[in-house]
């Protein structure tokens, strides 16, 4: 079976995250996206500590489709270093892992 992952990806705020997530998943770089409206992400940026509320996207693909998920949303994004961090799933219902396997599916990859 595919390896399935989740990415999860910080964006400025909701009408940005609505976009990006709605593009991935047109695409079909990402089967789902899950958009929390309101994070508080506290980070150091150009040594400074900051602290804002962002919009967090929640991506669901297979991880041979990574490389281009990252390389489409750094072209997207508002950021200059988007969040980009891939997790792999250590276990996936087998209906749902099949679901997204077949809506990551582009030109047989």
């Amino acid at each position: 079976m595919d390896k399935i992952c989740v990415i999860f990806v910080t964006c400025s705020g909701a009408e940005e995250a609505q976009r990006i997530g709605r593009h991935l998943v047109e695409s079909r770089l990402a089967a789902c996206v899950n958009v929390i409206p309101q994070v508080q992400s506290i980070y150091r940026w150009e040594g400074a500590i900051q602290d804002d509320t962002e919009s967090l996207l929640i991506c669901k693909t297979r991880q041979d489709r990574v490389e281009a998920f990252m390389s489409e949303v750094r072209s997207i994004h508002s950021y200059d270093v988007p969040e980009l961090v891939c997790l792999d799933a250590a276990a996936v219902e087998e209906h749902y892992a099949s679901w997204l396997v077949q809506q990551t599916q582009v030109d047989g990859l």
